[in-house]
């Protein structure tokens, strides 16, 4: 019997959760996903040290000698991600995802203006941004800044979704692709409700993304759907069929060394019906507000990503004071 990644991989396209190089080698998924902290995470390595060094290096040149560490810093931060975000896909056939600050979140100029400045490093690096996916917040702010990049050909990965006016409102702005966050979900019904786990096929999120995946598919949305943030194996067996899931690499071994049937759960021939909702500004707004959980993860997890910036900072600038002898 083939092991359960085998066949998981026959139905749904097997994304990295890592910015770990030795990783995405070892399970040679067909994309990878980047965020703050897992970017933050691997710049501590120190076999990956001179990756750090080199886009500091870089970004002091192209800041200038006097300018200030905060400018180099920011410029660095791009950098670094970049710099993953090719290596990456020096590894993987398709596509890497690559994060705007989180705290350009509620600022769509802001993130419009840093989107292209992204897809303009990887495009210089001679990377084509057909391979590149921007990572944004699904704020109404932030999806309406993908809307306006995906017709520049900017593909965008909407992030820190959490409910289904979150993904109406990406698919409607014709997104590529969203990540609904099946383990946060989870995390917050068991807080709310006292519980200690659910049954796989009754967990709130991934009962989200199920009717997420199901509505998009009845309603002919073309926004890939892909599950992440997972906290045990059922939550990904039971969404296997899903368009894309993005798996961290101790799910990804376990998945590899586990052989069992592995049925398939999602299926655009047997999504039932759903009506169909008319989404603007005002009901976003309103569905937001009426979704609690919706609402605090949202909040949660840009102070949280916002955070992982602010420690990668610290760590970028005492590098830089080390490397310039000014520490």
């Amino acid at each position: 019997m083939a092991s359960l990644y085998d066949q998981l991989k026959s139905m749904t396209v097997v994304v990295a959760d890592t910015g770990d190089l030795e990783s995405i080698e070892t399970f040679k998924p067909q994309d990878a996903t980047t965020n703050p902290s897992l970017i933050t995470a691997a710049a501590q390595l120190p076999k990956y040290g001179g990756i750090v060094d080199e886009a500091l290096v870089w970004a002091r040149n192209a800041a200038g000698i006097d300018a200030p560490t905060d400018d180099v810093v920011g410029r660095a931060i791009d950098r670094l991600a970049v710099e993953f975000g090719l290596r990456i896909l020096a590894i993987v056939p398709g596509r890497v995802s690559t994060e705007v600050d989180a705290r350009l979140s509620y600022d769509t100029d802001g993130t419009i203006a840093k989107a292209r400045e992204l897809i303009g490093m990887y495009e210089a690096a001679g990377m084509s941004r057909e391979r590149i996916l921007i990572k944004i917040a699904s704020t109404w702010e932030g999806i309406e800044a993908a809307r306006v990049l995906e017709k520049e050909g900017i593909h965008c990965n909407l992030t820190l979704l959490f409910g289904l006016h979150q993904a109406v409102a990406c698919a409607e702005a014709e997104v590529t692709l969203i990540s609904p966050f099946v383990g946060r979900i989870l995390d917050w019904y068991k807080a709310d409700k006292g519980r200690d786990s659910y049954p796989p096929a009754e967990d709130p999120g991934v009962l989200s993304v199920t009717k997420i995946y199901n509505y998009f598919k009845r309603h002919g949305h073309k926004t890939e759907v892909m599950g992440a943030s997972f906290r045990n194996l059922g939550e990904i067996t039971e969404l296997a069929g899903c368009d894309l899931l993005t798996i961290a690499p101790k799910f990804l071994q376990v998945l590899k060394d586990t052989e069992a049937e592995l049925p398939r759960k999602l299926n655009p021939d047997n999504a039932p019906g759903a009506n169909k909702i008319a989404m603007d500004a005002a009901v976003f707004a309103m569905m937001h507000d009426e979704n609690r959980m919706a609402k605090e993860k949202l909040a949660q997890g840009i102070e949280g990503f916002s955070k992982a910036l602010v420690s990668l900072e610290g760590l970028l600038t005492d590098r830089l004071n080390a490397l310039e002898g000014t520490a």
